[in-house]
């Protein structure tokens, strides 16, 4: 399976997930306690690795598993990273507005690129940094609304804590990216043994963010268990299904590619929502969005395409070759 095969299927599924969503609403709302969704997600993308890994322990040769626990012991990691930046979301939605914020959080495309550098060693080119700085650029464009509007203006009128919270949101959203690819390629392990380490954590970690729930809630609506199916229609059984499929696609991405490929893959989708937003919940297209469009697939392309496409190579002129001059020799001896 290549991996731009997989890239374009994540980018078509991440892109899904905000139409899934929204349609899953009732009367502009959720009828299902949204925090059941990851955790049921997790389970799911538990399950296929769990089962992907036994059809695999019954072929030849097994696969490597390692079992040291100082090697188990860094998965949990991942999960904490993104508890944490759960978190930090909430507190920057405190300070900024929701446009201010979805901007903001395109600074996690450029943080990804300096954090696979320091951490990961990957160097990259001059055209490729440029052409992740014109994709941050470019999904920021497509985001802006017109400068008419409130939303322009608090764009710059944000108090300096959110600016620093949004930066902390960014630093940590790629942290955790750059980490689980560190983790997928330490070792030659089994894509699926290291799938189900960080699965089996995730479901713990997101089990225990809704029994924390309950005691907020005084158990008003019952213990989370008795009402985890409560309101839950097809749509939400899709939205489920769709976000555990993303899971497991980015994890593949993680031991077969890189994050780069995955932060272009999201950036795509979220421009790609916008363009069936068109169709499907009458979204007024602007300028902004076809700029940053065009911006994003000159991006795709300054990075991923061969550099003898980019730059036009002068022809070189080979200068003539020397003639050769026929020089008589009289061979006569002479008297």
């Amino acid at each position: 399976m290549q991996w731009y095969f997989v890239a374009a299927l994540l980018t078509v599924l991440t892109s899904s997930q905000g139409i899934l969503t929204t349609l899953s609403q009732s009367n502009g709302e959720y009828k299902y306690d949204y925090a059941t969704v990851p955790f049921l997600a997790e389970i799911f993308k538990l399950a296929v690795s769990s089962l992907l890994l036994w059809r695999e322990c019954k072929k030849s040769p097994l696969p490597k598993m390692t079992t040291e626990w100082k090697t188990v012991a860094l998965f949990p990691i991942p999960s904490v990273i993104y508890l944490i930046h759960n978190n930090v979301q909430f507190a920057t939605l405190t300070y900024v507005d929701t446009s201010t914020y979805q901007i903001m959080g395109n600074l996690k495309i450029v943080t990804t690129g300096l954090l696979f550098r320091m951490f990961l060693g990957r160097r990259l080119s001059n055209l490729q940094w440029m052409a992740i700085v014109l994709l941050a650029v470019g999904t920021t464009t497509s985001q802006v609304r017109g400068c008419g509007e409130t939303s322009c203006e608090s764009l710059f009128s944000a108090p300096i804590q959110g600016y620093m919270f949004g930066v902390l949101s960014a630093c940590l959203s790629a942290l955790a990216g750059i980490y689980t690819e560190f983790l997928m390629k330490k070792n030659n392990d089994s894509l699926y043994w290291q799938n189900m380490q960080l699965y089996t954590f995730g479901t713990l970690f997101n089990m225990a963010r809704l029994i924390v729930d309950d005691f907020r809630g005084g158990f008003e609506n019952g213990p989370w268990w008795q009402r985890i199916f409560n309101g839950y229609t097809i749509t939400t059984w899709m939205v489920v299904l769709n976000l555990g499929s993303t899971g497991l696609l980015v994890s593949w991405l993680m031991k077969h590619a890189d994050n780069i490929v995955k932060v272009y893959s999201t950036s795509m989708a979220m421009l790609l929502t916008m363009i069936l937003s068109l169709f499907l919940f009458n979204f007024k297209p602007t300028l902004q969005l076809f700029l940053g469009i065009i911006i994003c697939m000159m991006s795709l392309h300054m990075y991923f395409a061969p550099p003898n496409m980019l730059l036009e190579m002068p022809l070189t002129v080979k200068p003539e070759e020397e003639k050769l001059v026929e020089v008589s020799v009289d061979r006569r001896p002479h008297s």
